[in-house]
């Protein structure tokens, strides 16, 4: 998808994982980003029972103008980050949808994925993270693949508004920032491979 693509357009992106993925902070950076950078953003988060468990979903919508309704039926993008977000964000896949999930998922076979998707990318979050980063940063690589993916953002912009989230953070120990930046450019680089 190209930036004038995305400019013209409502973006509307779902992301789902366990809870404690950072699912909900990767939508909250965006919509940051998103306002800084002079555009509309709506973020609604669905928390469901994650803490005893359960699947975390962040709805997203980016544009132009005055986003018009709250809920959408069908996202451009959706980001699954476990075998139940898998199944729990299948319902907001349609032809035009960008499906991206975790490759590093234990269990996921073809018939689990969405067949009416656009396009499907398995992209290996984790184990980047685990194996060339840091684990904590996971859910910053899904990020930078959202950016690279859509467009929705700029890299610029998403680092902006990270250091503004994360900030005080990287105050106590600056490598940090350095991490998640790596990480951001990362998550890009994944979804450049795959498009």
């Amino acid at each position: 998808m190209s930036n004038t693509a995305v400019r013209s357009k409502v973006v509307k992106i779902a992301l789902a994982g366990e809870g404690g993925q950072g699912v909900q902070s990767v939508a909250e950076i965006l919509a940051e980003a998103a306002n800084d950078e002079g555009r509309e953003a709506l973020y609604i988060p669905n928390f469901g029972v994650e803490q005893r468990g359960g699947v975390s979903v962040a709805y997203l919508q980016i544009a132009d103008k005055p986003i018009a309704a709250p809920k959408f039926q069908t996202a451009d993008i959706v980001v699954a980050l476990s075998d139940r977000a898998i199944f729990r964000t299948k319902q907001y896949v349609g032809p035009e949808t960008l499906f991206v999930y975790d490759s590093s998922i234990q269990g996921v076979s073809e018939e689990d994925l969405p067949r009416n998707a656009r396009k499907i990318l398995a992209i290996p979050a984790l184990e980047t993270a685990n194996s060339e980063l840091h684990p904590r940063v996971f859910n910053i690589i899904i990020m930078g693949a959202v950016i690279k993916a859509t467009g929705v953002v700029s890299m610029e912009g998403a680092k902006k508004a990270i250091e503004k989230k994360l900030g005080y953070k990287f105050e106590q120990n600056p490598a940090l920032r350095e991490l998640n930046f790596k990480a951001l450019e990362k998550g890009a680089e994944l979804v450049e491979k795959l498009l």
